[in-house]
């Protein structure tokens, strides 16, 4: 475990199927404390990094399921520490921590990738609960098996989603509708993936909100739409139907 005054290495903890292990990013004493606490007191493994440099290190050298990371730090943008975690760790699960209670540097963080951007100061009994939900939907994009939508299955072991002419690969993050795997944001991922899940069906965008960007996410947002255009931009215009005045659909191709 590292100092929460922020000596920079991990020990080794033993593997555990009940402990996930969370690296917290925060160059207040008090914060980091305040919530490693917590997160041990509910079963988590916490780490713990003072700035960004210190964060980019560990996330080298080790896993972590959920990453809560400040954007407000001394040495580092946290939002720069965002995108150089993503580059090194497509896949990683982060939350965001911030001061910053704008509407517009929320979007630009989930938009870079973050799960989830929480605003201090905060209830520590909803930051445990935007936890659990996070670490379940990363068990879910995981390990889920079982059919979905008419025309979708969903394979276990094989982490594959199919639907229509899609394809999704779990464990890369990629999306193939035919001409080859085509890399995708978590986000972008999470999204197509509900999209699947539903497929024959359009889902409201609210839905979409709820279950890609959060429960308490701003429904007036236009960041569904944002995401909608990328994966187009990528995968095809075709891709993706708008059900005016209900929401968005997989296409059958």
């Amino acid at each position: 475990m590292i100092s929460h005054q922020g000596a920079a290495q991990a020990v080794p903890v033993p593997a555990s199927p009940a402990a996930q292990r969370i690296l917290i990013v925060d160059d207040e004493p008090g914060i980091r404390s305040f919530i490693g606490r917590a997160l041990e007191a509910a079963g988590y493994l916490p780490d713990f990094a003072i700035n960004g440099a210190q964060a980019l290190k560990l996330v080298l050298e080790c896993h972590y399921d959920l990453i809560i990371l400040d954007v407000v730090m001394p040495d580092m943008d946290g939002r720069d520490v965002l995108d150089q975690v993503l580059t090194v760790r497509p896949g990683q699960a982060v939350m965001v921590l911030s001061c910053v209670a704008d509407v517009a540097a929320k979007v630009d963080c989930l938009e870079r990738g973050a799960l989830d951007y929480l605003t201090k100061p905060f209830s520590l009994a909803e930051l445990l609960a935007r936890v659990r939900v996070r670490l379940r939907e990363e068990a879910h994009l995981r390990g889920d098996a079982g059919r979905a939508g008419e025309g979708a299955w969903i394979c276990g072991p094989g982490e594959v989603i199919r639907a229509g002419g899609l394809t999704l690969d779990v464990a890369r993050l990629v999306a193939d509708i035919g001409d080859g795997p085509v890399p995708l944001t978590r986000l972008e991922f999470l999204l197509l993936r509900e999209l699947a899940e539903h497929f024959g069906q359009s889902v409201p965008k609210g839905r979409l909100l709820a279950s890609v960007w959060g429960y308490d996410f701003d429904p007036g947002s236009n960041v569904v739409d944002v995401c909608v255009r990328r994966l187009r931009s990528k995968l095809g215009f075709d891709l993706i139907k708008t059900v005016r005045g209900e929401g968005y659909q997989l296409a059958d191709r």
